[in-house]
């Protein structure tokens, strides 16, 4: 109830934010992108994406994460964006031998 005395109404679903859903499964190492969803808040849009995104206990931890709030890279601006990597030939592995011993790499 308000202040006057009147019922709040909700925030229609059509304002909701949206999440982005990630997930780590049992055999991986990093959570993956597995979706997106709309949900009124942080807490539900976990256990929202828990039953959407895990129903067959494919994941043992789940991570949303407001869309809004992600910041990142176009594709467009890809080659200036990363050419100053380019130019550094040593920060590659092509120089180094991994053993088939060492994991993940």
């Amino acid at each position: 109830m308000s202040e006057n005395g009147q019922s709040e109404s909700p925030v229609p679903r059509s304002a909701w934010p949206l999440f982005e859903v990630f997930v780590r499964g049992k055999r991986g190492l990093n959570h993956v992108h597995v979706g997106s969803l709309h949900a009124p808040d942080e807490e539900m849009a976990l256990h929202n994406a828990r039953n959407l995104y895990t129903r067959r206990n494919e994941g043992v931890s789940i991570w949303v994460v407001r869309a809004d709030a992600i910041t990142a890279s176009s594709p467009d601006e890809k080659d200036p964006f990363f050419a100053p990597s380019g130019d550094k030939v040593y920060r590659h592995p092509t120089f180094y031998d991994i053993p088939e011993s060492v994991p993940h790499m």
